[in-house]
């Protein structure tokens, strides 16, 4: 089920989401990449930052979002842009750098995926991910709980393939990136990072996933399914993460970085 982006949404929370981004970046072990792919593109501003730290490279940015894509490239840059399937992405040249922030949890089948990635690199080439840890969060439980029971006398919304989609675990634990690539990768470090992130404004966790990580179900529903789920899904967060005396919101949020060397 194709996933529709709305850029701006995505935006609203750039501040915080550029922080992993850049930690990400600043662990790649490469001094002067000369091909560079990042894979999840999506707006261009993390692309840019690439760009801008290795001005010799050549830089693509790539993702499945033509509306991300469309945003990306209205603005000039030595980048190009490559609307592609990231699940079957293949480069034309082996690349000395395969970056993806954020991104790859929306691909599915990662037993295939990692290990194919890591070979298409050049020799001595990397391969940086960063993911969320988000299955086990209040804000995604409570987002599954919501689909499965918010319907009239606790019913379900939305159809059988919208659930099955939201079912689907997107990232593993660090073990299982760690036995993915072991065999393939001549160095290998995996960690992982809570963020605790202090959010302002009104329902700010429900804004910060309506651009991530609740799209598929926003996409999923009709008008009349949307509405109903949005106000008793609200209702939730609001008790899963209450507003704090001086009137903001602390948002943990667990993120996974993988830096593998071909």
């Amino acid at each position: 089920m194709a996933t529709r982006w709305d850029p701006e949404q995505y935006l609203r929370f750039s501040d915080h989401r550029l922080r992993p981004q850049l930690e990400l970046l600043d662990r790649v072990p490469l001094p002067s990449p000369e091909l560079i792919y990042d894979l999840g593109c999506g707006t261009g501003s993390r692309t840019r930052i690439i760009a801008a730290r290795w001005p010799p490279a050549t830089v693509y940015g790539l993702d499945s979002s033509a509306e991300m894509i469309q945003k990306a490239s209205a603005e000039p840059a030595p980048i190009q842009w490559i609307e592609a399937d990231l699940s079957t992405w293949q480069p034309d040249v082996a690349p000395d750098l395969i970056y993806s922030n954020a991104t790859l949890q929306w691909v599915p089948g990662h037993i295939e995926l990692f290990p194919r990635l890591i070979s298409l690199l050049r020799p001595g080439g990397c391969l940086a991910v960063q993911m969320p840890l988000s299955w086990d969060a209040p804000s995604h439980v409570l987002m599954r709980e919501t689909l499965a029971t918010a319907g009239p006398g606790g019913t379900a919304l939305g159809t059988a393939e919208l659930h099955k989609a939201v079912a689907r675990k997107w990232v593993d634990g660090s073990e299982a990136y760690y036995d993915l690539l072991v065999n393939q990768a001549r160095t290998l470090d995996i960690w992982e990072t809570q963020y605790l992130q202090i959010l302002s404004g009104e329902d700010p966790v429900l804004e910060w996933v309506s651009g991530t990580g609740l799209r598929p179900i926003l996409n999923g529903l009709d008008d009349a399914e949307r509405a109903v789920y949005l106000t008793e899904y609200r209702r939730r967060l609001r008790a899963a993460y209450p507003v704090r005396p001086n009137g903001l919101t602390l948002y943990p949020f667990k993120r996974l970085f993988i830096i593998a060397t071909a």
